[in-house]
């Protein structure tokens, strides 16, 4: 019988994931097992649970999402609004981390 290989990472799931959001807040819940990800915007929760497991191997035990609603700005006198950002606080099983510098 041949051997199990690891399965291939959907292309779907980087279009979940989008960036790391590194902050000074996300890197205190990184004590607890947490880490903030920027995700897309029609994102659900287990799609980000399957990508987060899918792409860093790892168990992930919950996930809270956040919508960050742009900020009113102006520039050169003429107001614009920043994009809105959706936020995923991905919660890991004790023992397990994700190096976010290192990238995927």
């Amino acid at each position: 019988m041949a051997k199990k290989q690891k399965a291939d990472v959907d292309v779907r799931h980087y279009d979940v994931i989008l960036a790391p959001h590194i902050t000074e807040k996300s890197t205190l819940l990184s004590e607890q097992n947490a880490v903030v990800f920027k995700v897309a915007g029609t994102a659900t929760k287990p799609q980000i649970k399957a990508a987060v497991e899918a792409l860093f191997s790892v168990d992930v035990t919950g996930v809270n999402t956040i919508v960050q609603k742009g900020k009113t700005k102006k520039w050169k006198g003429a107001p614009y609004t920043r994009s809105d950002i959706k936020k995923a606080i991905v919660t890991l099983k004790d023992g397990q981390s994700i190096d976010v510098t290192t990238g995927i």
